[in-house]
């Protein structure tokens, strides 16, 4: 049975988490939690990164990124209702789903990180020196960044269509809607469109989606609570 290692605040864990219930999968789900850096966890996957899915067909046995784990058992079981089988159709997918992680994600960390304790990346403002202003102010600037690649999603991968997948969510719409659960930590407005583009996953993912949004919606309820 697939098994599958999450920490369940995060919306790149979310997006399996949904994935694999939504589809069906028999699996099997560990909280990592404070694990991620013992020499267990590590000897199995050494970026120490989750989510991680261990199955006995993978050639290291363990495979992590969101979303090569869900290209990886929609391949497996033949599940082309989240990722077509036609080439082009499959490229759109694979299009939204490296623009969220490549452009999107990058300004939604420098967002919402700081709001949710989570650490920021080496190298950047947030992880520096820098004072509280400074940082807030670079934080401020990536929130204000967010604006442009949304309207891609919106204008390009939707279009007039209510998914990236068409008329059913695809892999790209469940990481999509998925990440976009942070922006709940802000003062960000979001889109109408975005706002009925996450309830209508929600809608058509049913509890497979609302379990695991839970989650993440509890913890961003409760960093808020101790800011309160």
């Amino acid at each position: 049975m697939l098994k599958l290692s999450v920490i369940k605040p995060s919306v790149n864990n979310m997006a399996v988490r949904v994935f694999v219930r939504a589809a069906g999968l028999p699996f099997t789900e560990a909280d990592a939690y404070g694990q991620t850096r013992s020499a267990e966890f590590m000897a199995r996957n050494p970026s120490c990164l989750t989510p991680m899915i261990e199955e006995a067909g993978l050639p290291k046995g363990a495979l992590w990124e969101s979303c090569a784990i869900m290209q990886y058992l929609c391949n497996r079981h033949g599940l082309a209702r989240f990722y077509p089988a036609d080439p082009a159709q499959r490229a759109m997918v694979d299009s939204a789903m490296f623009y969220l992680v490549g452009t999107f994600y990058p300004y939604l960390a420098r967002a919402t990180y700081p709001l949710l304790g989570f650490p920021q990346y080496p190298g950047e403002v947030g992880a520096s020196d820098a004072g509280a202003e400074a940082k807030e102010a670079a934080r401020r600037a990536a929130q204000a960044a967010l604006d442009a690649p949304l309207e891609v999603f919106r204008g390009f991968f939707l279009g007039d269509r209510p998914f990236i997948g068409g008329d059913h969510p695809s892999i790209a719409d469940i990481r999509l809607a998925c990440t976009l659960e942070f922006l709940a930590i802000t003062d960000y407005a979001l889109p109408d469109w975005a706002k009925r583009y996450m309830a209508a996953m929600e809608a058509a993912l049913g509890a497979a989606y609302a379990e695991p949004a839970a989650d993440v919606r509890g913890y961003i309820g409760w960093v808020k609570s101790q800011k309160a």
